[in-house]
């Protein structure tokens, strides 16, 4: 009988490919399995001791700009911009129509915008390798039950040919006895 673990009967029984056609994860799966080494890595703190410093201040970034303490804050201070200068009249240094809060506005939103893009687009890159790794874990998981089931399938095999065999002795002992108990008595 072949080893199961095998390249070429692992890549057909497990994904009916040939070896040369695995992919390198499914290589990585078939070999881990077959080691019965773990598979599971914790992505998140993999992904964020490889952030630099500009990417880790973005993401700060975006989550204080994305906050509802931000928010509320802002619209503290913009009340409070658009209250002072409106209590000032002719000695405001930002007059209705606020031209200056109005510039920067622009400036803040022409800054916080990228950098909350940027934030977001190195989030959907961890979300795929999230989404990797989760279905390294579960092909692995597969493989394993799949494994279990087989080898349950050949123990209750084993069993039912035991079974057999010890029955077989029982109807052989049975017509010894009732061959000997039907036979005359000899004397």
């Amino acid at each position: 009988m072949s080893d199961p673990w095998d390249l070429a009967t692992a890549a057909h029984r497990w994904f009916n490919l040939a070896p040369d056609k695995l992919t390198e994860r499914q290589r990585r799966v078939l070999k881990r399995t077959k080691a019965r080494r773990t598979i599971a890595l914790d992505t998140n703190a993999d992904f964020t001791q490889a952030l630099t410093f500009g990417q880790r201040l973005a993401d700060r970034v975006a989550s204080i700009g994305g906050s509802w303490g931000f928010i509320i804050g802002f619209g503290l201070v913009l009340a409070a911009w658009v209250g002072l200068n409106s209590l000032l009249a002719a000695r405001a240094f930002d007059p209705y129509p606020f031209i200056f809060l109005n510039l920067l506005l622009s400036m803040l939103a022409a800054i916080q915008a990228p950098i909350i893009m940027m934030s977001q687009n190195r989030q959907a890159l961890k979300d795929r390798l999230d989404a990797a790794h989760d279905y390294e874990v579960n092909l692995k998981a597969e493989i394993e039950i799949i494994a279990l089931h087989d080898k349950l399938d050949q123990m209750r095999s084993q069993d039912m040919e035991q079974l057999i065999r010890r029955q077989e002795d029982q109807i052989a002992l049975l017509t010894r006895l009732l061959d000997a108990a039907s036979r005359p008595p000899a004397g």
